[in-house]
Formats: C-alpha cells, structure tokens, sequence
C-alpha cells in the first residue's frame, strides 16, 4: 500500500491506494489519525489516477490524470462542495505540484490556488485560481509564448484499437496549411513502463520538425497512468507485449486515417521507451523509415539476471523475476537483443550515456553489434555514444 500524508490544523490528509487501485484523498482527526477514522473525501474514479494532492485550511486540491492529460479538481472544506475551477484548453497538463516544493501553495490559510499548465500547442503558464471568487488570474508565461502562435497548428485527439480490442490514445499536431493527401511524414513517440505517463505538454524542439510538415504523435501506450492502475497494470511484467502492439496500433491507425505517410513513419523513445523502439524494430521493421533509440533497455534480460546491477531486484515487479520460467521465458520472447533476425531493419540512431547507472552502455553497444551482424539492409545504423553522459541531461 502507498500512503502521502499532509497535516493542516487539526487533520491529517492522506493519499492512499488501500482499496482504492486509483486512489482516493481520506482525512482523519490529528487526536485519532488510524484507519478506523479516516474519512473518505475524495473517492476514487477508476480510470482516472489521483496522483498529487494539496491541504488548505478551507479548500483541498487533487491532480487527477486521464487520457487527455491532468485536471484538478478543487472542494471546498468542511462541507466538500466541488469549486468549479476554469480549464485553461482540453488537451494537457494542469498541476499544483511544482519541481521545487518551496515553490508555491505553502500558506494553508490561502484561498488561492496556484497551478502551472502545458499543452502540446500552449507553452507553459503559471495561473492564480481565486477558490471564493472563482476568478483565474495569469501570472507568468513561459518566453516561448513570445515567438510561438497557436493559430497555426490543429491538436487533437485519436484513437487506434489494439489486437486485444482496447482502444489506445493518440494526441496529434501538425500545422493546419501543411496536411498533405496521403499523410505526411510523422514522428511517433512512445513510453510506456513504471505507471509514467507520456503527458501532452508543450515541447518546443518538436515544432523544427512540424514546421517543415511533419505530423506530431504521442502514442499513450499500456504501461503509463493514462487511463489510470488498470493502464499501468495490462503493460507490465506478462503483459509487457501490449506495449508494443499498442505502438503498432498507433502506427497502423494513422497511417490509415491519412495523417501519416506510409513511406516515411518515424518512432523514437528513450530508456523503457528504447526497449519500446528495440521491440517494435523487430516486430514490424517495415512499418518505420527510421527510428531513434536513446539510452535503450534492450538487453533485458542479462540485466535483469544480474543482481549486483543498480535497480535490477527493485524491480522484478515492473519486468518479471528472470529465476521464475515463466517470466524469464516471457522476457526473452521480446528482449530486443535477443531477438534480433537476418531481415531488413529501418534506419536506426541509437544513443548511449558512458556514465549511465540505469542502462549501462554496453546494452546499445552490443544491441548495435548485433545488429550490424544481422541485418540484410543497407539503411544508415548509427551508434553515438557520450563520454561525459550519465542516463538523462545532456
């Protein structure tokens, strides 16, 4: 069980998944804070994951994330009225969680509420929501709003169905004068693993790629929040594959509503992502002109044998415990290393960090070599490995 607590006044709130998969916001009195006196004032919404929440003398505020992004609901205390509260667009990320904790929200007597938002055509912002008013006030911008016009780009949403029947989110940009009959060329990414979704926020190098016509996928596969535990759950462990099928279904299915161009189908993902690239390299090569793998995991199952690795035994539960048959089989069924084929592959650049304690960079190295043994095309395969590079950053 999982348990975040904040104390305001005289009560303890508590963030918990105790009978409540998606969890769900309890409050109990300081004098008897036990379970057997915890209140439920937020209940769960299966589907929809509470993943962040902030105590106020007179207001509490929950994160709560789906398949188009975060909203935060806002109720009012003690009487748990719900605050209708303003949504800056449909599509994105609001949030009352900061990076630096010291950052904002720290009066509990406020009756503001501060939050920041993204979209994929909306660069961040920094909002005051008023909770007795009702008034949401803009306080800061991010300078991308100097250079970037939204009036530009169409975002929307789709949906692609799996081989299992499930319906798998899309979020899409492109730029509304460059929609070509026949699709366009497109760049798909994708995640999915350890309950992280890939959110719709703003992500400014993409537009060098959107502004020459690509279209713009984030492909919100099983293994991330998006439609809450159950999402998490159905792309992990020995459901691992639906991950990559859930890829390719994205992959077929804009490719037949005519926003993307057969011919030039581009996937990229980094770490859990670049397994998700390494997978959908061998299962579906011809679906893709190129792919970028940085920092791939595609040698799961050596690391995941290896003990002594950083991470490896933490997390038997995200990948599978290789000592069980069942599961080491399972593993190998898709290890990217250990699947690679004499067939044709698309182009491919691969990344590699020297410093990296997550995925060390022999994984790519020999992934790379392997290939490189394989393959029966002559497409461009490129290794570029940071000597100065640990998993993330530069």
């Amino acid at each position: 069980m999982i348990y975040e607590v904040d104390h305001v006044g005289d009560q303890f709130y508590i963030r918990t998944n105790l009978d409540a998969p998606d969890f769900r916001l309890m409050r109990a009195p300081q004098a008897t804070p036990m379970a057997p006196y915890w209140k439920e004032i937020v209940p769960e919404q299966p589907g929809h994951h509470l993943g962040h929440f902030k105590a106020f003398e007179t207001f509490v505020a929950v994160d709560v994330e789906n398949e188009s992004g975060t909203t935060i609901r806002v109720f009012s205390l003690p009487e748990l009225r719900e605050i209708p509260m303003p949504r800056p667009a449909t599509i994105g990320v609001a949030s009352s969680a900061f990076m630096d904790d010291n950052e904002a929200n720290l009066v509990p007597a406020a009756k503001v509420l501060r939050f920041h938002f993204s979209s994929p055509v909306r660069p961040q912002c920094v909002y005051d929501f008023d909770v007795t008013t009702g008034v949401l006030t803009l306080r800061k911008q991010d300078q991308a709003s100097r250079w970037f016009d939204s009036n530009h780009y169409v975002l929307d949403q789709l949906r692609a169905t799996a081989p299992d029947g499930e319906r798998i989110p899309i979020t899409i940009v492109y730029r509304k004068d460059m929609h070509q009959t026949g699709g366009n060329p497109t760049l798909i990414v994708g995640y999915g693993a350890y309950g992280l979704s890939l959110r719709p926020t703003f992500t400014r190098s993409v537009f060098s790629l959107i502004d020459r016509g690509f279209v713009y996928a984030i492909a919100h596969v099983r293994g991330g929040h998006e439609k809450g535990e159950r999402w998490y759950a159905e792309g992990r462990m020995l459901n691992k594959r639906n991950t990559f099928t859930d890829f390719i279904a994205v992959t077929e299915a804009l490719i037949a509503k005519g926003y993307g161009d057969p011919r030039a189908i581009f996937a990229q993902g980094g770490s859990a992502g670049g397994l998700l690239m390494g997978a959908i390299a061998n299962l579906r090569p011809d679906l893709y002109a190129g792919i970028v793998a940085e920092v791939p995991f595609v040698d799961i199952v050596t690391t995941m044998s290896d003990a002594s690795v950083p991470l490896t035994t933490l997390e038997y539960d995200e990948w599978g415990n290789p000592a069980l048959k069942r599961e080491y089989d399972y593993m190998l069924s898709y290890s990217p290393y250990d699947n690679v084929g004499q067939k044709s592959y698309p182009a491919m650049f691969v990344t590699a960090g020297f410093y990296d304690s997550q995925v060390s960079y022999a994984e790519p190295a020999k992934w790379v070599a392997k290939l490189r043994a394989s393959k029966i095309d002559t497409h461009d395969l490129l290794l570029r490995t940071d000597m100065a590079a640990g998993h993330i950053g530069r």
